[in-house]
């Protein structure tokens, strides 16, 4: 297992305070820099999220430095929930930071549910080296939610569970039908991958390219 570094700080963003946790190869190493968003803050989304911590972990032993900050209004982050607007924004802020402290060029774009969607908004700010979108926010969602995703880069990986009660499978399919974008369906696996955790660094591992 690769052993990593963790760094626990507050950055500067357009609503004041952004709190971040940043996860670094213990060897020194830094193949770039990998950006991940959590799930939906208004229903108990934050950093420690279990699949937003599987990524970030699947980045730093794929030799990136990964970042994971706190949406607005959540935990240290000042501001107040802005429908993925301000996020996206805060988003580009944390990657300013992180690009000029790592040297670092096209970021990698990650993340869950609600994040997923706006790192869509991130990639049309800021292209990515890649993508990797675990269970993306499209079209309407459970609690009367609708999402309108942005196209991404045709080499992202999308992962979706299959028995996802909270964004059906046949919205994500519908979004990357017109791109001709590939989705990796994981049988059995709920919204939040209740013990299939390990399917997604498995996933996201076996199709990078070192």
């Amino acid at each position: 297992m690769t052993r990593e570094l963790k760094e626990h700080l507050l950055l500067d963003g357009a609503a004041g305070k952004i709190e971040c946790v940043i996860n670094l190869p213990a060897d020194g190493a830094q193949r770039g820099i990998a950006l991940v968003a959590h799930p939906h803050p208004l229903f108990g989304g934050n950093l420690d999220n279990k699949v937003a911590q599987t990524l970030a972990k699947t980045f730093v032993e794929l030799g990136y430095v990964a970042l994971r900050p706190n949406f607005r209004g959540v935990g240290a982050s000042t501001g107040e929930h802005d429908q993925g607007r301000g996020e996206t924004e805060d988003l580009l802020a944390v990657l300013d930071y992180a690009r000029t402290r790592f040297h670092a060029g096209a970021p990698v774009l990650a993340g869950f549910s609600f994040g997923a969607y706006v790192q869509t908004l991130v990639a049309r700010r800021m292209p990515p080296e890649r993508m990797a979108l675990v269970g993306v926010a499209a079209g309407f969602v459970s609690g009367g939610r609708s999402y309108t995703s942005e196209t991404v880069p045709a080499d992202s990986i999308i992962i979706h569970g299959e028995l996802d009660e909270t964004v059906p499978l046949a919205n994500v399919l519908a979004w990357a039908r017109p791109q001709e974008l590939p989705v990796v369906v994981v049988p059995g696996a709920d919204h939040f991958f209740h013990r299939r955790l390990h399917i997604i660094k498995n996933i996201i591992k076996g199709s990078w390219q070192r």
